[in-house]
């Protein structure tokens, strides 16, 4: 148990918390929409600090970070919890055990005992990913101060629907996020994930006025968020609002949790997708979840810089001033002129 940060204490007990955007206020022995922080006698603790679901060694291509030390391994951490309940959710089996199954399961690891087990695996970054990191603030940020210290980066996979509170609290600590943004609808949001649009889209902005590096994530759904009018809206609002070298995923669906009757994207909505966004001015835009399809090519001449196959850099073409080979363009993102990738034989393999 570890009392929170980012909320405040008001009358009868209550506590107010603004660490995402649903704002919760809490009564005395209950919990906010993410099930993971109590109030108790008119203290907010989290519940979640240091008890781990997952720790893995992953390719920071799994997160998806493309552009971000390519080739390099992200230390990926979560906790149980989140603020979101989506209905297609592929970790649901730790994202919503506490709410579903009243459970806060984990092994117990200390911010320093991350750290050295990132070390230890030769990471270049720390990623808190699979759930909700935001919900996990606390343990996030006091390992994020240690990992800075050791020269790892900081990364987060998130749902992006946190306050700018908290965005300036861990600023100075996060070097990079990729951001689902799940649709371009504020009803979408509402009915499948129990939250709201602008919060996320606020949040997308604030990271790039604080220069995060961010990409951003958005798995199409069959009849949910795939209309070609909402995937325009959505690549607009990233090249106008974020800027035209901002990464756009696109990733396909496969049913899962609650969707499991919905089938696969066909790669056709896809690719569709993906021609909507370079029209747009996306200088990058990759198709995921589709086997070879996440090459990086330089966006003026045309010149295959990054070749993938899976998780793994297979040709790796930029310059080591970070430019493209051909034009000399340069190459956006952070440690571009990174090294082949293979897998370690040693290491977890990564989660579905």
């Amino acid at each position: 148990m570890k009392e929170a940060m980012l909320y405040e204490k008001s009358a009868d007990n209550r506590v107010h918390c603004y660490l995402c955007a649903h704002g919760c206020t809490i009564a005395d022995g209950k919990r906010g929409v993410c099930q993971v922080r109590e109030n108790r006698d008119g203290t907010l603790y989290t519940l979640v600090y240091g008890r781990t679901i997952a720790q893995h060694v992953d390719p920071v291509e799994k997160k998806p970070l493309l552009h971000f030390y390519p080739g390099t391994s992200a230390y990926s951490i979560a906790t149980p919890g989140c603020n979101f309940r989506c209905q297609w959710c592929q970790n649901a089996d730790i994202s919503q055990m506490v709410r579903e199954q009243h459970l806060i399961l984990g092994e117990k690891a200390s911010a320093e005992e991350i750290v050295a087990a990132a070390q230890r695996a030769r990471c270049r970054s720390i990623a808190y990913t699979y759930t909700e990191p935001t919900v996990f603030f606390e343990y996030t940020y006091d390992t994020a101060r240690l990992a800075h210290q050791a020269g790892l980066a900081n990364v987060y996979v998130t749902n992006g629907y946190m306050t700018a509170e908290m965005l300036e609290t861990i600023h100075p600590l996060l070097d990079a996020a990729n951001v689902d943004l799940k649709a371009f609808r504020d009803e979408t949001y509402r009915k499948y994930a129990g939250a709201r649009l602008q919060p996320v889209l606020d949040s997308l902005k604030v990271m790039k006025r604080q220069g995060v590096w961010v990409e951003v994530t958005t798995l199409v759904v069959p009849g949910v968020n795939d209309d070609p009018a909402e995937m325009e809206d959505a690549a607009r609002f990233v090249a106008d609002e974020l800027g035209e070298e901002t990464p756009w995923h696109i990733s396909r669906f496969f049913p899962a949790y609650e969707m499991t009757g919905v089938p696969p994207t066909p790669v056709a909505t896809l690719q569709r997708a993906r021609e909507i966004g370079l029209d747009a001015g996306l200088r990058y835009v990759y198709v995921g979840n589709v086997a070879d399809e996440a090459n990086t090519y330089c966006h003026i001449c045309g010149r295959l810089l990054v070749r993938r196959s899976g998780f793994w850099i297979v040709e790796n073409n930029v310059q080591p001033d970070g430019r493209c080979p051909n034009c000399g363009t340069p190459v956006s993102g952070v440690g571009m002129a990174g090294t082949h990738s293979t897998p370690d034989p040693r290491s977890p393999l990564p989660n579905p």
